[in-house]
């Protein structure tokens, strides 16, 4: 009986442990998420260049595909400004050290001075590395109804 119990409370507790670093790494995605979001809009170059990784790969809704370099860039010198950017209906997922989330992207841009509006499905991959979530993916469509 004894032998029971203690077999039931370590299968409860290992249980909850895991719960709670599960909820743990989504939160750190979150915070990334919103690093990132941040970034964008104040066009920070320390903050991009720490919350991407270098093999990045981001792809825009029109397809164009960006690296890293390309990436910091184009937000740092406006060619692709971001006024406001705010995500909603966001899901995360997590599979060891990777991290696969979907949002709704609503944002005002300013492109080379060129005022627009931005309505985008967006797909992010982020990696685990050296204990910081990192953005390793990203790609957009347009929504069209």
């Amino acid at each position: 009986m004894i032998k029971n119990l203690i077999f039931a409370s370590v299968l409860l507790l290992s249980m909850a442990v895991g719960a709670n670093a599960q909820s743990k790494d989504e939160a750190n995605v979150a915070a990334a998420v919103e690093k990132l979001r941040k970034a964008m809009v104040d066009g920070d170059k320390k903050e991009l260049e720490d919350i991407v990784l270098d093999k990045l790969s981001y792809g825009h809704s029109g397809g164009h595909v960006e690296g890293k370099a390309e990436f910091v860039d184009k937000i740092v010198t406006g060619k692709s400004d971001f006024v406001t950017i705010d995500l909603s209906d966001q899901t995360i997922a997590i599979s060891g050290n990777t991290a696969v989330v979907r949002h709704k992207l609503e944002a005002k841009t300013n492109d080379n001075g060129k005022p627009a509006e931005v309505h985008l499905l967006v797909l992010l991959v982020f990696q685990k590395d050296h204990k910081q979530w990192k953005l390793l993916a990203r790609q957009a469509v347009k929504i069209t109804s």
